[in-house]
């Protein structure tokens, strides 16, 4: 068998599998993500929630008083990972109702979002971190410290 037959036999093959990688899409971005909330009611603070989670996972928190009945919120964030941008899907319950919004954000952005049926009913302010980034270490100050530097001092009487 000459070079040229053995080209013509696997060629097709080749082009089928090569065609079969190209056109699987990639696998969401999986990073670790930090929100932080501020949930306000016609102005108020009522909730302000930090939380962990993961591109690509759908997180849920609520918070709930002992022997409650009803939590006083339910939050569901739905993150995944579009190029330098995240798209996040947020829905929120409340005794008094529910909102939902979806929005593209960036490592570090913070948004205040309206999810009332008019301005300052129901507001939420949503900032989104990537775990491992000099911000958040810089946030959570989590940066290395020389020994023996106090990091706080607390004293009761």
């Amino acid at each position: 068998m000459d070079r040229t037959s053995l080209l013509k036999k696997w060629l097709p093959g080749l082009a089928l599998v090569l065609l079969a990688f190209v056109s699987t899409p990639a696998q969401a971005r999986s990073e670790p993500l930090y929100f932080a909330l501020e949930v306000r009611r016609d102005g108020r603070l009522i909730a302000q929630p930090k939380l962990l989670g993961e591109a690509g996972r759908t997180l849920r928190a609520e918070r709930r008083r002992p022997g409650a009945s009803t939590p006083d919120y339910r939050l569901v964030l739905t993150p995944k990972g579009e190029g330098d941008s995240f798209e996040l899907q947020l829905d929120l319950s409340l005794p008094e109702g529910e909102g939902h919004s979806q929005l593209a954000l960036l490592h570090g952005q913070e948004r205040k979002l309206q999810l009332g049926r008019v301005p300052g009913e129901l507001e939420v302010s949503l900032l989104l971190m990537k775990v491992d980034s000099p911000e958040f270490r810089a946030l959570m100050r989590l940066t290395d410290e020389k020994p023996g530097t106090v990091k706080s001092v607390s004293c009761s009487i």
